[in-house]
């Protein structure tokens, strides 16, 4: 299946052109959009360069500098230490699961609490806890291989 891809390009005077919505927009505008679950790419109208990154680092420090960031100052600091030493590809691939599995986990928590109103309580909660040690282990497993292959190569 082939998710549509929202076309955003920045013109010279810093503006933002909605392709398809034909008109000009605003970061918090792109936010909103990934926010709805849509995909956006951004490029640059005078060279085609894909901008997308720098877009959305630009709509995170926006989010960071208001008064209640997602990351912590330490979590920045590590951030900012993982570009520079031999497990930047193992943080990347753990981080990568650990939005999927957050993301996963957000999906089933409103699913189950969908399902809590016809279900027995106490199966709920064995079935989900059941459910996300099995999900965690994944999680665990995934980035102690990847440790495992940076310290092979060291």
């Amino acid at each position: 299946m082939n998710k549509k891809i929202r076309l955003i390009k920045k013109y010279p005077n810093r503006r933002l052109y909605d392709t398809e919505g034909s008109c000009y927009i605003r970061l918090v505008d792109i936010k909103s959009m990934i926010e709805d679950g849509l995909d956006v790419k951004v490029i640059d109208s005078q060279s085609n360069e894909d901008i997308t990154r720098s877009i959305l680092l630009q709509i995170i420090l926006e989010q960071e500098s208001n008064n209640e960031p997602l990351f912590t100052t330490d979590s920045l600091e590590n951030f900012i230490r993982y570009y520079s030493e031999h497990s930047r590809e193992g943080f990347n691939d753990y981080m990568q699961k650990s939005l999927q599995f957050f993301h996963h986990q957000q999906q089933a928590l409103q699913q189950q609490m969908k399902d809590l109103m016809t279900t027995n309580p106490m199966d709920f909660w064995r079935q989900s806890t059941a459910k996300n040690l099995e999900m965690w282990q994944q999680v665990q497993d995934s980035f102690f291989k990847a440790n495992k292959r940076d310290d092979n190569e060291g």
